[in-house]
């Protein structure tokens, strides 16, 4: 019997996620942040996601099992990965830069008596030069920096399953999807200014480091549909940043806005204990707007965090209804 499965890493630029000089031709829309990937990955997709410049890189770990007798008998890895290019607007025209593919590295695979964990590391460089400082030797680099992710997946001979995300770059955003297609985690944090000093060299998986991510669940589809619609609106909408530990709201205190996390981990916290951890794309806060009008739980950040402030009423009336319910039901 042959088992397959796979899991799917999609890195991509989130709005207002580039700082420093940088940032000045995305500001200038010379350059573009990339529109979120879709919530589900059919047949062809990635291709066309590539094709259309919607991603930095692409990790498909795509692996499979023979079964004789409950014994596994053969395996394979059958993944690759893909680098997107870049375009640059200048007037009428668009010059586009193709990605630098690194090698794909697939260590050998992990075999116990009834199971296979496979790992694969996919990453590269924007093909157009950015100049700079950075840390440690050569101490300045003209190549941009590396972005990569590294995936593990494990197959059971019984059937089952299980993948993970054991290592990414600081940036850009890192979206998983399993064996289906469906977004079910994301790399929780960006730092775009570490980033870009540190992953060079020696300081990625093709020298001798990786990095592990602060992974979370992913948010609800009402929550990426509603955070699609209020960043594309052209309301101005106020942002605020978040040190480590530091609280965004607390149990308790009256409310009138809510939030949506674009960036970083927040816990939400109950009577002193932890019950969640939330990731970017979440909006949260709506549970006071609906019910008594006080916060039902602290949220603190796990990690630097930037939140964007919505008033009530730049949220459909049903919609918070719906987020409150999902959230009472979880």
């Amino acid at each position: 019997m042959r088992i397959e499965s796979s899991v799917t890493a999609i890195s991509w630029i989130p709005s207002e996620a580039i700082e420093g000089m940088p940032k000045i031709p995305f500001e200038l829309g010379i350059g573009h942040y990339d529109e979120p990937p879709p919530s589900h990955l059919g047949s062809g997709e990635l291709e066309r996601l590539r094709d259309s410049d919607r991603f930095r890189e692409a990790n498909e770990l795509k692996a499979w099992i023979e079964v004789e007798d409950g014994k596994i008998v053969a395996f394979g890895n059958e993944g690759r990965g893909l680098v997107g290019s870049t375009t640059f607007r200048l007037g009428p025209k668009n010059l586009v830069f193709e990605g630098v593919p690194f090698e794909t590295l697939q260590p050998e695979p992990e075999v116990s008596d009834d199971a296979v964990r496979f790992v694969q590391t996919v990453g590269g460089r924007a093909g157009f030069p950015a100049p700079r400082r950075v840390k440690g030797a050569p101490f300045f680099r003209v190549n941009s920096a590396t972005a990569w992710t590294t995936l593990a997946l494990t197959i059971r001979a019984d059937g089952t399953w299980e993948h993970e995300l054991i290592g990414a770059s600081q940036f850009p955003r890192h979206w998983i999807y399993d064996n289906g297609g469906e977004l079910v985690q994301k790399a929780g944090t960006v730092d775009f200014k570490s980033w870009y000093r540190e992953s060079h060299g020696e300081h990625t998986p093709w020298g001798d480091e990786d990095s592990e991510p602060f992974v979370t669940q992913a948010e609800t589809a009402l929550e990426r549909k509603l955070s699609r619609d209020l960043m594309g609106s052209d309301e101005k909408l106020p942002r605020r940043k978040l040190k480590q530990d530091e609280q965004l709201v607390e149990q308790g205190d009256p409310a009138d806005e809510l939030y949506l996390l674009l960036d970083g981990v927040l816990a939400a916290v109950v009577d002193g204990e932890e019950i969640a951890q939330v990731g970017p794309g979440a909006v949260l806060g709506e549970g006071a707007i609906v019910g008594e009008g006080t916060r039902n739980a602290t949220l603190r950040a796990c990690t630097p965090a930037r939140v964007v402030v919505i008033k009530p009423e730049q949220i459909d009336p049903q919609a918070m209804e719906a987020l409150a319910a999902g959230r009472r039901r979880d």
